[in-house]
């Protein structure tokens, strides 16, 4: 299935009419005409010849036609608080925020906490740039309804569905807790100086140099059952603390994840072989893509852009999020 596409082609799909997901490159954004289309920056993709980087293609996901009513609506760091008071009776919201923006901040810390939270389906991705540059570059959204380009907020796509289908939406992680310490600590936030390790309080880079460890695996909570990640984004030596892609949550119990030896054997596993044909948009994070070494192989037929953080409800990391369109039997 072809899902890259030039500029010039999606501005003609642009024109037709065509409600779309976009992901892709600034400069190639720019160049769209206004439509029914939301899009966020990215340069890496899970493509039909695998894992890739290209700035002179985007990554296209046409709604199919018998979609007829969706919403286009922006919000801000306050009001994107409404995202599921807004969501469509039956169908699903795609959201797009700019990675290390205001919002992005807002939404990780707050999006459990939001009215109605969970009671529709919110799948979306956290936009970035090419890793090269990031000191120079800043991850942007763009709304289609006036060709604008954004640097904070977020972008939401509402989608009815008709009454005879429903939305399904899941994530895919490979990683689970490994037998280690366990690990809290005591505020919510990106960042952390302290922690307690086995109800011992530590500097949480103290304990992390020390034993060594590999910050390539995530921290791994189990919710009910559902294993969330949070991924490290460096340790300062001199300042003593620890940052993260997403924020840890005061009390609640951590592991570090237990290694993966093969990632797509791992992935593959966990993929309902039955499912990708109905699968509509995925998202797999830029860590998984790269410590992984996921360029020129692929994950299945399991297609989408490589992102700064997934969402299916709230942010994740290093997991892979989908929605799929199914009938009502």
């Amino acid at each position: 299935m072809k899902v890259l596409f030039n500029v010039n082609e999606v501005i003609e799909k642009i024109k037709q009419g065509k409600k779309l997901l976009l992901a892709g490159d600034e400069n190639l954004l720019r160049q769209l005409p206004a439509g029914e289309w939301i899009a966020g920056t990215i340069p890496y993709f899970m493509a039909e010849e695998g894992g890739l980087e290209t700035r002179d293609q985007l990554f296209v996901t046409e709604l199919p036609s018998y979609i007829s009513d969706i919403k286009i609506k922006k919000y801000t760091a306050e009001s994107v608080a409404n995202v599921y008071n807004d969501a469509p009776r039956n169908g699903f919201s795609v959201i797009i925020i700019p990675a290390f923006s205001p919002t992005h901040l807002a939404f990780a810390l707050n999006a459990p906490h939001y009215p109605n939270f969970a009671t529709s389906q919110l799948i979306g991705w956290i936009s970035g740039v090419h890793l090269d540059e990031l000191a120079e570059q800043k991850p942007k959204i763009a709304c289609g309804e006036k060709a604008e380009i954004l640097e904070d907020g977020a972008i939401v796509m509402h989608i009815e569905l008709p009454a005879t289908k429903y939305a399904d939406l899941d994530i895919i992680n490979i990683f689970t807790q490994g037998k280690g310490d366990t690990i809290t600590f005591p505020a919510d936030g990106f960042k952390a100086t302290e922690a307690e390790i086995n109800g011992e309080k530590m500097n949480f880079a103290d304990y992390l140099t020390a034993k060594k460890i590999d910050t390539r695996l995530p921290l791994v909570a189990d919710y009910c059952g559902a294993m969330i990640n949070t991924s490290f984004r460096g340790i300062d030596q001199q300042q003593k603390y620890v940052t993260f892609y997403a924020p840890v949550f005061k009390g609640i119990e951590y592991k570090i994840a237990a290694p993966i030896d093969d990632y797509i054997t791992a992935f593959m596993k966990q993929l309902p072989q039955d499912e990708t044909a109905r699968i509509f948009f995925s998202c797999n994070c830029i860590l998984n893509y790269v410590y992984s070494e996921l360029a020129g192989k692929k994950t299945g037929e399991v297609m989408g852009p490589i992102t700064f953080g997934e969402i299916a409800y709230q942010l994740l990391n290093q997991t892979l999020a989908y929605i799929s369109i199914k009938d009502l039997e």
